[in-house]
């Protein structure tokens, strides 16, 4: 699964129509919706503010008063095209006096997403699994120093709490490299899986 970094914004001019591309990930589709309503009160006057997204197995668009089919379907293509998920588009259009036809807006509003992904920095996103691991202070530096596994979190408790993000495969392997490094002294706890984006 792939999505992207931070907030990309892009404008094209066609036949002097203002298509403004507002790209976005969104944790949910509660946050994609209330992201479509804050670019519509932010352009209030634009003639239309269409939306698509996609998060997980849920996708919606919507043409926002432009001919059925023609604005939220190709943005949601443009979006699924690029394999991308948890991401919310908004195209602004600013009406220019001459009017497109349907072929030529769904062309613009598929082209303006497509512009403000080839803009996005592409993120992969990949299961792991999240594991916790606690040893005690005379343990935590030789952990530290020989673990080849990013730490994502540390606590300093009545022992040092390490957290780790490990790929639900590998998570047996780990557990025994972390029995190798501390002598067997050590606790763990393996906790749900969740979605990370990868280095």
């Amino acid at each position: 699964m792939k999505t992207i970094g931070d907030l990309v914004v892009s404008e094209t001019i066609i036949e002097r129509s203002r298509f403004i591309c507002y790209l976005r990930r969104i944790s949910s589709i509660e946050e994609g919706t209330a992201f479509v309503n804050e670019i519509k009160k932010k352009h209030w006057d634009a003639n239309h503010n269409c939306s698509a997204m996609v998060y997980h197995n849920n996708a919606r668009s919507s043409d926002d008063g432009e001919p059925s089919g023609t604005a939220g379907v190709p943005m949601l293509n443009a979006i699924k095209h690029n394999d991308l998920d948890e991401v919310v588009a908004v195209v602004t259009r600013y009406f220019g006096g001459t009017k497109l036809g349907a072929g030529g807006l769904i062309r613009a509003y598929g082209g303006a997403v497509s512009e403000a992904i080839k803009q996005a920095r592409i993120a992969e996103i990949i299961e792991m699994t999240v594991v916790d691991i606690m040893v005690d202070y005379s343990n935590a530096n030789t952990l530290q120093s020989k673990i080849e596994v990013p730490i994502q979190n540390q606590e300093y408790l009545s022992e040092v709490r390490f957290t780790f993000y490990i790929e639900p495969s590998r998570v047996n392997e780990f557990i025994e490299q972390v029995r190798n490094i501390t002598s067997a002294n050590f606790t763990h706890h393996i906790k749900e899986n969740i979605m990370h984006e990868k280095n």
